[in-house]
């Protein structure tokens, strides 16, 4: 079996079939691998705010769309972007073995589409668009329905300086063409999108003609950079419609591929309508070809979380935390059914999808915690504690309880109520040996717990419990007896010596 065959049947056992009778079908693009962004990764693996961002581009289509149907397109690095947007419902997956351009993946992917029986509405998503909210998906959706349409493209206006505009700029019908006439009730339609690689081709004073409904325009060269409207990559067309005319795409171009954006012009001579829309927020239809970009998108994610929860809880420094997205959702959730919450997040903080919080928590600078991660009212966790739980696993902090600094706990563990687990302390529950620890237990000085049970109210100061049970055992006074200074007997004397002076 070719290299080719091998990838096509792995992504077919990763595909499901399409619904035919959904009104909506989603094309994300993720052949691509990214040189500039300078990683072994595929450049659709990056992850921004914890998920990859073609996992992110593909969840925001479906809730924005509400529809499952989706083709993802993948190409280098293609079963690793696979697998790693896994087995969906009604989700299919198509091989671009040589990269040749947009038009040419989403030709790919129409051959995805059994029969060619599709009749709803295709919509197209760049891969790399990781900030792409439902929302946005939602509000391009409803401008479609309401500006019926054969072709509509999604574009946002750049803000920065024009020689960093690396997006295609989309040339709309000036007030007159080039003779003077004037433009009439075509004023502002959309001409084409014209790429930054084919503008920065032209000569310095050279006059690029294009010809719509009969006129011909003129741009220069300087007008063409300086051209603030870009493309964002965005797309919906009626099936019928694309799948008819983008076999009519050509390679005549500066990168010699087939532009998806060549469409409009086709359209256009058609006599078919094409619409844009301006995006709300450029910031939810940015993409990235190199790392400052997409540094720059995490930064604009973690604004977008704070501004969430800057009002719920107390987040330290707004610019030094990680939340993931689940968690977010569930602070949100919390504070409508127990608010106030009186949560604290340190710096430097991370916080994984799986974690639960609860009231009155407080957690320090650098913690970190992932894994299914459960804790209840009340506990509080210091500085650069890590707390997580292997996949599987549940770990278990109750109220009130206290995680001290620099302390790791994690595995199949469970805490009770009221207890101090002061610092230096390590603890480790496994599937075969899980560690419980009671209620008003206290462990404090260098000490490491596996896979033992310690009842109520025991103290535990320097001690090394492997598979133990630590009983609570009263003095005759009414104390619980304290266990320090436990250490198993040690292993491997015969190979240390003491050293000569």
């Amino acid at each position: 079996m070719s290299r080719n065959h091998e990838i096509e049947a792995h992504l077919e056992n990763l595909s499901s079939d399409l619904d035919p009778a959904s009104d909506s079908l989603a094309i994300v693009l993720a052949a691509g691998h990214g040189k500039r962004i300078k990683s072994e990764t595929s450049k659709m693996l990056h992850k921004i705010w914890g998920v990859p961002t073609v996992v992110r581009v593909a969840n925001s289509a479906k809730r924005g769309l509400r529809s499952d149907n989706q083709i993802i397109v993948v190409g280098i690095k293609a079963k690793d972007v696979a697998e790693t947007s896994g087995k969906e419902t009604n989700r299919r997956f198509a091989f671009q073995a040589e990269q040749n351009g947009t038009g040419h993946a989403v030709k790919i992917a129409l051959e995805a589409v059994p029969n060619g029986t599709y009749s709803g509405d295709i919509y197209i998503f760049p891969g790399d668009m990781g900030l792409l909210s439902v929302e946005a998906v939602q509000k391009f959706k409803a401008a479609y329905h309401n500006n019926p349409c054969d072709m509509m493209i999604l574009t946002g206006v750049f803000e920065g300086a024009a020689s960093d505009n690396y997006y295609g700029r989309v040339l709309r019908v000036p007030a007159e063409d080039i003779n003077g006439k004037s433009s009439g009730d075509n004023f502002r339609k959309v001409i084409e999108i014209k790429e930054q690689k084919d503008i920065l081709a032209l000569e310095p004073k050279e006059t690029y003609r294009v010809n719509y409904k009969s006129c011909t325009y003129g741009f220069t060269k300087e007008e063409l950079v300086n051209l603030r409207e870009f493309n964002t990559g965005v797309y919906v067309f009626k099936a019928d419609k694309i799948t008819t005319y983008i076999n009519k795409l050509s390679t005549d171009n500066v990168q010699g591929e087939l532009y998806l954006t060549d469409l409009i012009h086709i359209f256009n001579e058609n006599d078919l309508t094409v619409k844009a829309t301006e995006a709300v927020d450029n910031h939810t239809v940015l993409g990235f070809n190199v790392k400052s970009v997409l540094k720059e998108m995490e930064s604009y994610a973690r604004e977008n979380v704070y501004e969430k929860l800057k009002d719920i809880i107390t987040i330290v420094d707004q610019d030094d935390f990680f939340l993931a997205d689940e968690v977010v959702d569930q602070i949100i959730e919390l504070d409508k059914k127990k608010g106030p919450l009186d949560i604290s997040i340190g710096k430097g903080v991370w916080i994984d999808r799986d974690v639960q919080l609860n009231k009155g928590i407080k957690i320090g600078n650098h913690a970190e915690l992932s894994g299914r991660v459960l804790l209840d009212e009340g506990v509080r966790i210091q500085e650069n504690v890590h707390v997580s739980a292997f996949p599987g696993q549940i770990l278990k902090v109750g109220r009130n309880s206290e995680i001290f600094i620099g302390d790791i706990i994690k595995g199949n563990l469970e805490i009770g109520e009221n207890c101090r687990i002061e610092s230096s302390v390590n603890m480790t529950g496994s599937d075969e040996f899980p560690t419980r620890i009671g209620n008003n237990v206290r462990i404090k000085g260098t000490s490491y717990v596996f896979g033992s049970t310690i009842e109520n109210d025991v103290r535990i100061e320097h001690s090394v419990l492997k598979c133990k049970q630590v009983k609570r055992v009263e003095n005759t006074d009414g104390i619980v007896q304290a266990i320090r200074y436990f250490l198993p007997k040690a292993e491997g004397l015969e190979a240390i010596d003491d050293l000569g002076k």
